[in-house]
């Protein structure tokens, strides 16, 4: 069995809440030795239910996989000291703490990058560190408020909605494990670390397509439409016979396509649904027209049939639905070993695959571990 992508990768992960911690998981779950420091009273997603297992929140469960778990006091000498040991031979450090608390303790990229200069430091924060508003602090569900994203999210007669899930987080994630990898390329050459600022303020701006490519152009300020395409039409949830189905035909060949499946291939040739600039414009006309058509289908059944025959549909599923869903279990997206139970990497290599090799840890129980692995048992 292999053990990753990224085996011999020693990352040293500061970071709490989500958008850290489900980076280095990204990175664990494809070989990299993480070791997760957490400050004595544990990272406060620990306490983020119900539901618990054995006093641990699911939702700490869900992102800290593949980590070795330790507790380390920085503010302290002893913690300091014993971090600077770990760093000495690790390749990534990742961190969110807000920007100077860490220099303050000695223990910025400044004193760092002389100490370690091959250290790649990526930085996760919420508006980076300087700046009208450097160093404050930043939190998911703000930087949807803040950055445009709850503004077109919601219905037309409804209030700006945020999205249902931490998106701007994870989004940030993403970004910093995929500069993390950049960082590390790029030092194959160079032989030198670099600094990397993440912020959930810039990631949360950077979603904002198609909205701000409209914006940019047209100048008009982008609207709320519910469920609805602001480009094209008809891109967006209907009510069928039996459940809800979404649509969301680009093109003038898949709109044709669907207009035959419903059996009524006239209306793609009726002079107000012809392009997809034609649809739009009456938009309305050809949902009260869709509606009544799907009215005697089935969204399950309605949506397999389109899928093949090249039509974009989908049923509306819950969360339950889908993670039973046999193409779910088909593509391996389920992780199940005892009474654990998380969603697999969607990162699919053929010859080295992401495995799970360790169970989230409980608080500080690599503790003895790692201190005698690298020779931490020390006082400070």
């Amino acid at each position: 069995m292999t053990t990753g992508s990224l085996q011999g990768l020693k990352v040293v992960d500061l970071s709490r809440v989500l958008g850290g911690p489900y980076c280095t998981q990204i990175l664990g779950d494809h070989g990299a030795d993480i070791y997760k420091v957490e400050p004595p009273f544990g990272d406060e997603t620990r306490g983020w239910g119900p539901p618990f297992r054995e006093e641990t929140a699911s939702y700490f469960i869900g992102v800290n996989r593949n980590k070795l778990g330790l507790t380390l006091d920085l503010s302290q000498p002893e913690g300091q000291a014993r971090l600077r040991a770990m760093l000495r031979d690790a390749d990534v450090l990742v961190e969110n703490f807000k920007p100077g608390t860490l220099e303050k303790w000695g223990l910025g990229y400044e004193q760092f990058s002389q100490e370690f200069p091959a250290l790649v430091h990526c930085r996760i924060s919420g508006f980076g560190g300087d700046g009208p508003m450097g160093g404050l602090p930043g939190y998911d569900a703000c930087a949807q408020a803040l950055c445009g994203l709850m503004s077109v999210n919601g219905h037309p007669d409804g209030e700006p909605t945020r999205v249902g899930l931490p998106v701007v987080d994870m989004v940030t994630g993403l970004n910093a494990a995929l500069a993390i990898m950049m960082a590390l390329n790029e030092r194959r050459s160079s032989g030198q670390g670099q600094y990397l600022d993440i912020s959930l303020f810039d990631c949360a701006i950077s979603l904002l397509h198609p909205h701000a490519a409209n914006y940019f152009m047209s100048g008009k300020i982008p609207q709320r439409t519910g469920n609805a395409h602001p480009n094209i039409s008809p891109y967006e949830t209907f009510p069928t016979g039996k459940g809800d189905i979404f649509l969301a035909v680009g093109n003038s060949r898949q709109f044709q396509g669907l207009c035959a499946e419903l059996g009524a291939p006239e209306l793609a040739q009726d002079s107000r649904f012809l392009e997809n600039s034609d649809r739009l414009n009456n938009r309305e006309a050809l949902r009260e027209r869709l509606t009544s058509l799907l009215s005697a289908h089935h969204a399950d059944t309605l949506a397999s049939t389109l899928l093949a025959r090249g039509v974009p549909a989908a049923p509306v599923l819950g969360v339950g639905d889908i993670l039973n869903h046999p193409h779910a279990r088909h593509r391996g997206m389920l992780l199940e070993e005892g009474d654990y139970q998380g969603i697999a990497s969607p990162i699919k290599l053929s010859r080295t695959p992401a495995t799970l090799r360790r169970l989230p840890p409980g608080l500080g129980e690599h503790n003895e571990e790692v201190y005698s692995q690298l020779n931490l048992n020390f006082e400070a």
